[in-house]
């Protein structure tokens, strides 16, 4: 699929042209193939049948009858990436403070300061950025922590814009720390649940946010009995942000002790817990959520991102972007940040000592960023690999542009080289949502005028930074 390639304009015509058949063929031929499948593993000189929404077969020389046929050739075909946490309604204010020194300085400024003036428009604006931007650079799947539901309209609005980019979508709702809020939440996650969420075969799904302890916003927002029992009633998972430290590992002891731990809750971060917290985290096969750039970049906690920690509890993490108001948005900076901490820290504690260092691969990051991502969601029976019965989220990637040729390496290929530039073409569900290089359906004009609009009326309103640049 080169790029301005006329020939592959023409396919994706084909393939819209049938977009409403289930049984609609495409078939993506002749590519290296990083199924992420623990049976399958790398395909060289291979195919992959989309039928409908669903990954028919992975394999060569597949049969062509009837399928829309997309040339793969010099192309590394993976699975969509996952995201396992960010907080999508703050994207019109991306790197507004980029030097941001400690998790005080976010909260006062953008959860205290910038967070009570938005309006269910600035829900929708952000969160539709955030969706946008994830799928140009190749997530398939974003669970939005949406802790800014002051009102049901602000929650509508978030949920909307994932419905409106087609990206698959988990709506992690919770109230406000900080301002002025109907006090509506969690009360209104059973309206949500059924306005939004009546199907299990859809994109969108529904998740408890919470926090893990009552410092940084009082007892309404912590994880508790309460929160697990709501979330147990409307069947979700529940994902838990801000566990750190001594707080957080008591806490997760006394939720050992309640039965609150388990695989349907998600850890978020993670930094600075106790053995013992771990070893509750690891036997109750909770889930764990990394935030590789901010854990080091904010500097939370311990400022080192727990996979080791993880790893040595038998669990293997998702990761995810967190805020992009201080932090990149992509997986790729997130899986390279990974690897590149991991293995310093892993030679700097072996040095002297004679002992080896147990490092992490490319292929462990890759997997976090895709099978584990969509497990640590609640997702990895429908994406996270290029399995036959999966849902067909897909990313093809350039594997012959400037800055990837030779290939070599197809998972070092995508880890170590590539980027958003190089994703020719992103699928969600069978549906296209890039195709040579642009993401579709997207007026980028309209756009910016709609993000910038929305920046200028929420800095103006917070008394907050220049809201003029353009």
């Amino acid at each position: 699929m080169p790029r301005n390639d006329t020939t592959s304009t023409a396919v994706l015509d084909r393939i819209r042209l049938r977009s409403a058949d289930p049984a609609r063929r495409v078939l993506f031929a002749g590519a290296t193939i990083v199924t992420m499948d623990p049976d399958l593993k790398i395909l060289d000189h291979a195919d992959l049948l989309v039928v409908g929404d669903t990954i028919a077969a992975v394999g060569p020389g597949l049969n062509r009858d009837g399928a829309v046929v997309v040339d793969a050739t010099d192309t590394i075909l993976t699975p969509g990436f996952v995201d396992t946490h960010r907080h999508a309604w703050q994207t019109q204010l991306r790197r507004i403070m980029p030097d941001v020194d400690n998790l005080g300085g976010y909260v006062s400024s953008t959860l205290a300061g910038y967070a009570p003036v938005y309006r269910p428009q600035d829900m929708y604006v952000g969160t539709r950025l955030a969706a946008l931007s994830a799928l140009d650079s190749g997530i398939t799947c974003m669970l939005d922590f949406s802790h800014n539901a002051r009102t049901p309209e602000h929650s509508d609005a978030a949920v909307q814009a994932l419905l409106d980019t087609g990206i698959r979508g988990v709506h992690a709702s919770m109230g406000p720390h900080f301002g002025e809020w109907d006090r509506q939440w969690p009360g209104d996650l059973a309206r949500l649940r059924q306005r939004w969420f009546g199907s299990d075969d859809q994109l969108l799904t529904l998740r408890v946010a919470a926090l893990a302890t009552e410092e940084l916003a009082g007892p309404a927002l912590a994880y508790g009995p309460g929160l697990a029992r709501a979330a147990r009633d409307l069947d979700v998972g529940v994902s838990v942000d801000a566990v750190f430290g001594a707080p957080s590992s008591r806490a997760v002891l006394q939720w050992a002790a309640d039965g609150l731990l388990g695989p349907g809750l998600t850890l978020i971060h993670a930094t600075g817990l106790t053995p013992r917290a771990w070893r509750a985290i690891g036997e109750s096969g909770t889930t764990i959520a990394l935030a590789p750039t901010s854990d080091a970049q904010i500097g939370l906690e311990t400022a080192v991102p727990a996979v080791d920690e993880a790893l040595a509890a038998g669990i293997r993490p998702g990761l995810s972007i967190d805020v992009e108001v201080a932090l990149a948005g992509d997986m790729f900076t997130q899986m390279r940040a990974l690897h590149t901490v991991q293995r310093m820290r892993a030679v700097n504690a072996a040095y002297g000592t004679g002992g080896q260092p147990v490092r992490i691969t490319t292929h462990d990051v890759l997997d976090f960023a895709t099978l584990q991502g969509a497990r640590t969601n609640g997702l990895d029976a429908v994406t996270g690999s290029l399995t036959p019965g999966k849902k067909a989220d897909l990313l093809v990637i350039r594997a012959e542009d400037l800055n990837n040729m030779p290939l070599n390496d197809p998972i070092g290929t995508v880890v170590l080289g590539s980027d958003a530039r190089n994703i020719s073409a992103v699928l969600v569900a069978g549906t296209p949502r890039k195709w040579n290089g642009q993401v579709l359906d997207v007026d980028l004009p309209a756009l910016r005028e709609e993000v910038r609009a929305s920046r200028t009326y929420v800095l103006g309103a917070a008394g907050g930074p220049a809201a003029g640049r353009s």
